[in-house]
């Protein structure tokens, strides 16, 4: 197990817009970067960490070093020499266990940009010495986000079967088989604690609109859409612990339940009746056709390749959460300013959520996930952990541009990953996005809501599934 102690930085340095992170190879050689572009963020501009006043954390006594909490410390150090060493279990793609030897990671050179990581995955834990959360945001009690939102989520799925009455049997129970209730419903969560936080800054009561629960439901009903659709394009056969749309009743007829969710989506933004609502809502389905067409491809170069992934990511993922919060925003609250508040709070969020994901694939097992692990590496995809175990194994190039199609190829990509720090590398730019999240959402007035989707950020991160 790991430890991490007298984590100092100067919180002068932590107004940073490009990083170079550099770490020693694990199997001996000389150092090698981890990341060597810069790759500017929107909105990263003057980015400040948000637990500046935090000095010092220290393991758990149960677990080892988490670089949630640590690392964000540890990259503002600019040029100073940290060592962190770990020892992580995760389970290997056939089910057995395989373990990263302890080494000393040398973060010397480092300087903050959108490559940024930690995540407190199942075998980590930390206890933080200094609580910087209730010293910056002492305003207000933070609440657990999902029992804050109950009450607006009440009936949700039941609401959206009701939006989707159709009288064909076999229609209705394609369109409501993923609206079951067992979702995260995270999207929807979301919408509605930014609805209430702006509602509550512009000074309208923080109760929701009719508009704003209906932009919640629409979320959750184009997120469901873009399930259905996924699942067959890549053949997947388990998603939520259940057999697939397409697997139970075949692909033509999955790919026509998707296109009529995103129909009673549509007709439903429609009702809402604000043009600037509709476009911002609209764009949200040709980022995912955008991002679907760019995760087919790829790019040759380590700096474009890793900028071409975090900006699939956003397409794919994020630009549902970044869109639904700013369409909320414009429902109670004309300032541009506040529009751009809850889209970079949405988009630094959805970006971090699908990159907890990306390490996940790796780290939790497939009963634990509701669908296969290492699902990504078989799809041919290159996600976070790949990329940058790329940077220490320069054999994994070769295997990116086939797509991990050769024998063999999917089991020696995994072991390099588990071998690199590509995980903790791909985690810690987790945090700094949520980091950025927190940094936006503070803008607003303090309230309840406010503070809860502060809370939500840590629970991206700490997510086992």
């Amino acid at each position: 197990m790991g430890t991490i102690r007298n984590i100092t930085y100067d919180s002068s340095f932590c107004r940073q817009t490009t990083a170079q992170l550099s770490a020693t190879r694990p199997h001996g050689g000389g150092e090698a970067p981890f990341i060597h572009h810069a790759l500017p963020l929107p909105g990263e501009r003057n980015m400040a960490l948000p637990w500046r006043h935090c000095r010092r954390w220290t393991a758990g006594s149960n677990g080892a070093s988490s670089l949630v909490n640590a690392v964000s410390a540890a990259v503002t150090a600019a040029g100073r020499r940290v060592e962190i060493t770990t020892c992580v279990g995760v389970r290997g793609i056939a089910g057995t266990k395989v373990s990263s030897a302890s080494r000393h990671v040398n973060l010397s050179a480092v300087r903050i940009s959108s490559a940024l990581l930690s995540h407190n995955y199942r075998s980590l834990n930390t206890t933080e010495n200094v609580s910087c959360f209730k010293k910056l945001h002492s305003d207000a009690k933070a609440k657990d986000p999902f029992t804050l939102a109950q009450k607006d989520l009440y009936n949700l799925y039941d609401d959206i079967k009701k939006e989707m009455l159709v009288s064909k049997a076999e229609l209705k129970s394609l369109c409501e088989y993923y609206f079951d209730g067992k979702g995260k419903a995270l999207r929807p969560m979301i919408v509605v604690l930014m609805a209430r936080a702006c509602n509550l800054h512009s000074n309208r009561g923080g109760d929701l609109l009719p508009g704003q629960r209906s932009i919640a439901m629409i979320s959750e009903m184009i997120h469901t859409a873009s399930l259905v659709h996924d699942d067959v394009i890549d053949g997947s056969n388990k998603r939520r612990g259940k057999n697939t749309i397409n697997e139970v009743w075949g692909e033509k007829k999955a790919i026509l339940a998707g296109d009529f969710i995103l129909s009673v989506a549509s007709m439903a933004l429609a009702r809402i009746g604000n043009t600037s609502v509709v476009a911002v809502l609209s764009q949200v389905i040709e980022d995912l056709v955008r991002g679907e067409f760019m995760q087919l491809g790829s790019k040759e170069s380590e700096n474009e390749r890793f900028k071409h992934y975090l900006e699939k990511t956003f397409k794919k993922t994020a630009s549902l959460i970044a869109n639904s919060c700013k369409a909320v925003s414009i429902l109670v609250n004309s300032d541009p300013e506040v529009h751009e508040i809850c889209f970079q709070y949405g988009r630094n969020v959805g970006i971090a959520f699908q990159l907890v994901d990306d390490v996940l694939d790796f780290t939790s097992c497939a009963s634990h996930l509701g669908k296969p692990s290492a699902a990504d590496l078989r799809l041919g995809l290159a996600t976070g952990p790949v990329l940058f175990a790329c940077q220490q194994f320069p054999e994994l190039q070769a295997m990116i541009m086939r797509r991990f199609s050769s024998s063999g190829d999917v089991e020696r990509a995994w072991q390099y990953v588990m071998e690199s720090d590509g995980i903790q590398q791909t985690s810690y730019l987790a945090q700094r996005y949520c980091q950025e999240a927190v940094r936006q959402i503070s803008k607003l007035r303090p309230s309840a809501e406010r503070q809860a989707l502060i809370r939500l950020t840590e629970l991206v991160l700490s997510r086992d599934k």
